[in-house]
């Protein structure tokens, strides 16, 4: 059983900063790639962010240069540091993971449930 859980979100004004965490727990071999993933209101999900095992990364072009994405593979945990947040971020912003299974080495793409960000004054 694997899971993802993330933590962070809020109510923040525009123009702050949040940071969401993404801990991933249960019989994991290894974790390949992350991402965060968020869904508006009345709007289709969409990546945010993607980063690799061995650290790369890439962006949405409406958050490159305001949003980092990191991830401490020791402690199966991924991070969305976001900044200069406005009201068009505001939505429920989800985890991703590719997990090889311990013992059965199975692949598997795990969601975790979401974190709602709002954005407003």
């Amino acid at each position: 059983q694997v899971q993802v859980v993330e933590s962070g979100g809020g109510l923040v004004q525009p123009g702050g900063s949040l940071r969401l965490s993404c801990a991933a727990s249960g019989t994991i071999f290894s974790i390949y790639g992350m991402d965060w993933y968020r869904q508006a209101p009345g709007k289709q999900r969409e990546l945010v962010a993607v980063i690799t095992s061995g650290g790369s990364t890439n962006y949405a072009d409406s958050v490159k240069g305001r949003f980092a994405i990191s991830r401490d593979n020791a402690k199966n945990t991924m991070y969305l540091q976001m900044n200069s947040l406005q009201p068009e971020d505001t939505a429920v912003y989800y985890c991703h993971a590719e997990v090889v299974v311990a013992g059965t080495y199975n692949y598997l793409e795990v969601w975790g449930q979401g974190t709602l960000v709002t954005v407003s004054a």
